[in-house]
């Protein structure tokens, strides 16, 4: 659930804690304070990067755990609409985020995860899983164990692995995730998950250190300032394009995973892949929503086609 309120009635505040300076968000205790724009999407990490999958042409399945109740109703029909292969478990209450006003072009996120959480690999049928890829999204709890099983399995079935952890996975240290990295072929994160990982500030020994753990690369996103891509050897950095009317931040991270890692299945070469990460995320932001401007393989190739944007490449 999108909601906007005017800015007249919030109050930016900036927070000095333990790690960083922090712009906060505050509003008047005690108001009733009316909303000017309200809408309702379907989002989270999983379902927005399986539909611009699908949408890129490849088959595409989810594997999650979606909540017999009415918001699961409408995630099912989405996914059946987008053709996606529903694989997973069905639970009680799916999860549902509320995202507050947006300032300096970026937003806070209340989240509840319901049924998420609790995907148990024993609800799994391993039947299902033959891919040649799978793409892991962040999860918590039991969720996040067994993920960790999912990891063992495409070591074994020599299946590819590209996962995309979070803040909270990341803030728990190498430790936590490390059964998944030892699986992962692409790593992608932004600067301050690899941070929290490496606990490095330096942009070049974030990336050594952190292709320890990806077996072909590491890309580290840090919004406006752009993209560094890692292979062990070459360093490529490019940058989103400038001037772009951002309307919502909400599924840009999820947008470019997406459309990088489509790339790289498709054959590409990397600066290609990069190239088709860039132009997903920036048709995400300029439109509501995480899925409503993901794009077709057609018009991917049309927008590829008149991309100009240069990569800088450094020897490591």
């Amino acid at each position: 659930m999108f909601v906007k309120t005017s800015v007249d009635v919030i109050h930016n505040r900036s927070k000095r804690t333990r790690k960083k300076d922090e712009v906060c968000m505050a509003y008047p205790v005690g108001e009733k304070i009316l909303i000017n724009h309200l809408d309702f999407q379907i989002g989270g990490g999983g379902t927005n990067t399986a539909v611009a999958f699908s949408r890129l042409g490849l088959s595409t399945a989810y594997l999650g755990k979606i909540g017999k109740d009415e918001n699961g109703a409408k995630v099912f029909k989405l996914l059946q609409d987008e053709k996606v292969k529903f694989i997973g478990p069905v639970g009680k209450m799916t999860g549902f985020s509320v995202i507050l006003d947006s300032i300096k072009d970026d937003r806070t996120i209340l989240t509840h995860k319901g049924c998420n959480d609790n995907l148990k690999y024993s609800e799994i049928h391993e039947s299902l899983l033959e891919t040649k890829w799978f793409y892991f999204s962040s999860m918590v709890g039991e969720s996040l164990q067994t993920i960790k099983e999912i990891a063992k399995y495409a070591q074994k079935e020599n299946i590819k692995v590209a996962f995309n952890p979070s803040s909270y996975q990341a803030k728990k240290g190498i430790e936590n995730i490390e059964e998944i990295l030892d699986a992962c072929n692409i790593l992608i994160l932004n600067k301050d998950e690899a941070f929290y990982l490496t606990k490095k500030k330096n942009i070049n020994l974030m990336l050594k250190e952190l292709k320890k753990y990806a077996k072909e690369y590491v890309i580290v996103t840090d919004g406006a300032n752009g993209v560094w891509c890692y292979d062990g050897k070459k360093r490529i950095r490019g940058v989103s394009k400038k001037n772009l009317v951002i309307l919502e931040t909400t599924g840009a991270g999820d947008a470019f995973a997406s459309g990088v890692v489509s790339g790289l299945i498709k054959g590409k070469e990397i600066k290609t892949a990069l190239r088709m990460g860039f132009i997903e995320s920036e048709s995400v932001i300029q439109a509501y929503g995480a899925k409503n401007d993901l794009l077709s393989w057609r018009k991917m190739l049309k927008m590829l086609k008149s991309d100009r944007r240069k990569f800088e490449i450094t020897n490591l």
